[in-house]
């Protein structure tokens, strides 16, 4: 079999399931258009003037009623993190820190207020950066750019504020300088990646905070602290380094208070919340629920606080900050103005005024940009914004009635109260319909887009097992086969672009991706079918299964049926939502019940009973007897390694009884010092044992007992990996206070140790690839040496490698031809470890990538690499016993129930090494493990995350191709 055919064809179907995915998430993660549109201080949104006020100078709409803002963003600022109950005896790490909050509500309760800051999903910090910013909604698109940020071309509050002549001046999270460049008159910017750091964004906005406010050179001043967030993702919320991280954000706001002056105003906020183990991302209550406090020396509120603090929705601060500065609300803002904030001093009917007239320039703001939104974009509803209109227009018109009445002092007080408070209810109806139905609309999925990609991932998996089948039964199969596919795909994708170049549309690449794969499978399956009925011409009419009868019918058709059944079974189920929320108890299931149907299939086929005749009888009993009881004892140890993998499991918040498994969470989250030190101890040895097993394996068949470099890195190498994360886990799990004066030594620890385990890897797997061959030859006459000369060349064929360790031993006796020549006395070659010479440098790769993805991990999850290993090796087992119980003599014959299983498998394992397909389980932290700053590309950090995420499908995928036929030569 050529090579080139066979690499244009696996790359040709890489092409297919990626224009499949592409086109699916081009219909699943939402998109919106961005106007470029932007409001100014001319635009005729001010209601008609009355009673001879005028907008005093430096405002823009409304009367300005503060000249400069503090934002203070403490990230991941649960709403409970704020939020003060004395009569808590024993709070939890988190609770009742932030004191000085509740002293200024409480001792001052029309200057300060605290809400429920409702935050918009997905609940990530650049996505929350934009809502704060513009008081719109991002989409799930803008999910994969939060750790690559680019600026926002949309009109923001900074951009108001820049343009208005304010001075901007931000310190921390250095996210704000891709997202807003050159926007700021100051700006002190620190990195922000590393989820480790606990203290260096914090220390630095502090070193300047003071200064720059005492200063006077600014308008509006943004602080961003970080650690709060941080010290979520490393330690999770209860845990005493969160107690101190809020204890000093409280000092901070102590202090901060002292040197704001009496037209300043203050805000405190949360840009989103985070879980029970410190995550975020989702849409679950926890993360979604934030804390905004506010703030100002001079009265805010007519009235005094609620019982229980308001809930507003976070794209509401925009329009609020914007008016009570003097300057245009956003364009694209779809928010509501915090009316409260605007009551002033005067009494309840000035009060009602004041917020009606900010009112309605929110809402003719709104209005504007839902018409102009409307002309570009068909994505609202016609007739839920034909209703918007009436609600806008009949409020508008009722506001111009009521100010004419005033104007003429035509309403007694009591009268005009109430008609202002039912108009103040019809604009927030307005405001509110109208924010909801954008947050309907945008998060509308294209399903026909959607099932376009699932029907070409699905034919693209047909093709695939079609071309497995072809591909044995003839060598020219890739020839042939690839010809036809390719040009239909290229002619329609030729047709295709000149079609958008003669209607002078724009063209979607992708659109024209996916037209022109779907193309080259219909040309596949056209050629496939011709050639179906020609050699069923040339054969004969009759099918060779018309001759056998319907028992063996069943039997050819049953170990295809079993395993694609269950592979059908859970791609059918990924369209139930209660299967995607369970998946991780779907998995093993099906793998379980799998593994199962086997034997029961080798029952029914005879293979596990005595043969018949009384002599066969009981010579086969003692030996299918024993084959049998051992491949039992394989399948019970694999459903022990199946349920012991369930404890591993990482919550979904569809699931809101659910508890994380304590495993996931690293040592250093533990604050038992006996407990942290068995764990580690234990994973430690689990390391230990690792090495001890993999070189027993080895040492066994004989493949350590050269002197080749490979095999001195496997003798002294692995050690060195394994203390070298043992001393990694050492320092990552002490205490941040505990070392002292070591913390430099500490810091330098943390990077070398894993970049000595990055180069010890990179070293093994080179060696590995310079010289596989770990096999040692000697004769009954002169000293061993090792093989210097093994068998070159890429088999061509099938024949070749059911031939490849004879003409490997071949090879073995012609290099030493003239050494067993020489003398009287004839000698014979001794090869040690041919048998494994597959096996042995497959183990000896996975055994270095094991390593390095368990390094990404945190340290108890090695328990869960251990079962992985465990797993795999008796599911090898299990297909190995079970083929020569079957009969099957052919070793690099692969059946669909193994490579069905071992999928399974890799599915199993991602949810038991802590993962979930979603946002908040992503393991972020592993972007540094041997980093202390900040990345200065995202490739690197990328690639660290998805090999965290994704260790179980490189394990399986890196050990499934050559494995079975290794294992089968080796048992």
């Amino acid at each position: 079999m050529q090579r080139w055919p066979v690499l244009l064809f696996l790359a040709w179907v890489c092409l297919l399931f990626f224009a499949g995915i592409g086109l699916f998430m081009s219909g699943f993660l939402l998109t919106r258009i961005e106007l470029a549109s932007s409001s100014s201080c001319s635009d005729p949104l001010l209601p008609p003037p009355w009673q001879g006020q005028s907008l005093p100078p430096g405002s823009c709409w409304a009367p300005r009623r503060f000249s400069k803002a503090v934002l203070v963003i403490i990230d991941a600022l649960r709403f409970e993190f704020a939020r003060f109950n004395p009569a808590k005896a024993s709070p939890l790490p988190y609770e009742n820190k932030l004191s000085f909050l509740h002293h200024l509500a409480t001792s001052q309760p029309r200057h300060a207020r605290l809400y429920r800051f409702r935050a918009d999903p997905p609940t990530a910090t650049m996505q929350r950066i934009k809502g704060l910013t513009t008081g719109s909604l991002p989409t799930f698109i803008d999910v994969g750019s939060n750790f690559a940020t680019y600026a926002i071309q949309e009109d923001n509050l900074l951009a108001q504020l820049v343009q208005n002549g304010r001075r901007v001046v931000f310190m921390g999270d250095d996210t704000w300088e891709g997202l807003f460049p050159e926007k700021f008159f100051r700006s002190y910017f620190f990195p922000s990646f590393n989820v480790k750091d606990l203290h260096t964004v914090d220390d630095g906005i502090l070193q300047h905070l003071y200064p720059t406010v005492d200063s006077g050179e600014w308008d509006m001043l943004i602080a961003h602290f970080l650690g709060v967030d941080h010290c979520g993702h490393k330690h999770g919320p209860d845990h005493p380094e969160m107690a101190k991280k809020l204890t000093q954000m409280n000092e901070m706001l102590r202090s901060l208070v002292d040197h704001l002056g009496n037209d300043t105003l203050l805000l405190v906020a949360g840009d989103h919340g985070m879980t029970e183990t410190g995550d975020h991302g989702g849409e679950s209550e926890k993360e979604v629920n934030a804390a905004l406090f506010v703030y100002s020396r001079t009265p805010l509120f007519g009235t005094g606080p609620p019982e229980e603090p308001e809930a507003i929705p976070q794209v509401n601060l925009v329009p609020t900050v914007a008016l009570l500065l003097g300057v245009p609300i956003p364009y694209s803002n779809i928010g509501e103005v915090m009316a409260e904030l605007f009551s002033g001093d005067g009494d309840t009917v000035s009060a009602a005024l004041q917020q009606l007239s900010v009112y309605h320039i929110n809402a003719k703001q709104v209005d504007r940009f839902l018409q102009s939104y409307s002309l570009v974009a068909q994505d609202l509803p016609a007739e839920q914004l034909q209703r918007l209109q009436e609600l806008f227009s009949g409020a508008v018109e009722e506001h111009a009635q009521l100010l004419d009445q005033v104007q003429g002092a035509t309403l007694v007080p009591p009268e005009l109260q109430s008609r202002l408070g039912s108009l103040i209810s019809r604009f927030q109806l307005y405001l509110r319909e109208a924010r909801a139905v954008c947050t309907q609309s945008w998060a509308r999925f294209n399903s026909l887009r959607m099932v376009g990609g699932c029907t070409l991932i699905a034919a693209s998996c047909l093709l695939c097992y079609m071309a497995a089948e072809l591909a044995a039964s003839s060598d020219s199969f890739y020839h042939s086969c690839l010809l036809y596919p390719l040009l239909w795909g290229l002619v329609v994708a030729v047709v295709l672009g000149l079609a958008h170049v003669l209607t002078q549309e724009g063209l979607d690449l992708l659109l024209v991706s996916s037209c022109a794969a779907a193309a080259s499978q219909l040309g596949f399956f056209w050629h496939w079918w011709g050639q179906r009925r020609k050699r069923a011409f040339l054969v004969g009419s009759q099918p060779p299964l018309a001759n056998i009868g319907i028992r063996q019918r069943l039997r050819a058709w049953l170990g295809l049926a079993f395993p694609m059944g269950i592979l059908l079974f859970r791609c059918g189920a990924m369209f139930s939502d209660s299967f995607v929320v369970f998946e991780a108890r779907v998995a093993p299931f099906l793998l379980a019940s799998l593994v199962m149907l086997l034997v029961g299939k080798l029952h029914w086929d005879g293979r596990l009973t005595v043969p018949e005749g009384p002599k066969q009888q009981v010579l086969g009993f003692s030996s299918y007897r024993r084959e049998m009881w051992y491949l039992l004892c394989l399948v019970a140890m694999l459903l022990v390694c199946v349920r012991l993998s369930g404890f591993f499991h990482q919550c979904r918040e569809e699931i809101p009884q659910c508890r994380p498994s304590l495993f996931l969470s690293p040592l250093a989250s533990l604050r038992n010092t006996r407990a942290k030190n068995l764990f580690y101890l234990l994973c430690v040895a689990l390391l230990a044992g690792l090495v001890y097993a993999v070189r027993s394996w080895l040492r066994h068949y004989g493949n350590l007992n050269s002197s080749d470099p490979l095999v001195l890195f496997v003798r002294w190498g692995f050690p060195l990996v394994v203390l070298c994360i043992a001393c990694y886990w050492a320092v990552v799990s002490s205490a941040d206070d505990s070392l002292g004066k070591l913390q430099e030594l500490v810091q330098v620890a943390v990077v070398a140790f894993p970049w000595a385990v990055y180069g010890l890897a990179s070293m093994g797997l080179l060696l590995l690839l310079c010289n596989p061959m770990t096999v040692f030859a000697k004769d009954t006459r002169e000293s061993a040496g090792s093989i210097v000369t093994p068998y070159l060349g890429v088999p061509s064929s099938e024949v070749d490698f059911l031939h490849v360790i004879p003409q490997i031993y071949k090879r073995m006796q012609e290099s030493q031809k003239s050494r067993l020549e020489r003398g009287s006395c004839k000698a014979t070659i001794a090869a040690y470890g041919l048998g494994s010479v597959y096996s042995a440098a497959l183990v000896i790769a996975l055994t270095l990538l094991g390593f390095l993805l368990m390094l990404l991990h945190s340290e108890r999850l090695s328990l869960a690499f251990l079962l992985l290993f465990l797993e795999a090796f008796v599911l090898l087992h299990i297909h190995t016993h079970a083929r020569g119980l079957a009969g099957d003599a052919e070793p690099f014959s692969v059946p669909w129930y193994a490579v069905i299983s071992w999928l399974l498998a890799a599915s199993q394992f991602f949810y038991s090494t802590g993962h979930q397909p979603i946002f908040p389980a992503i393991h972020w932290n592993a972007a540094f493990v041997g980093f202390h700053l900040d990345h200065s590309t995202n490739l690197l950090p990328a690639v660290l995350v998805g090999a965290n995420t994704f260790a179980s499908h490189i394990l399986f995928a890196g050990s499934w191709l050559p494995s079975a036929p290794a294992l089968a030569l080796c048992v």
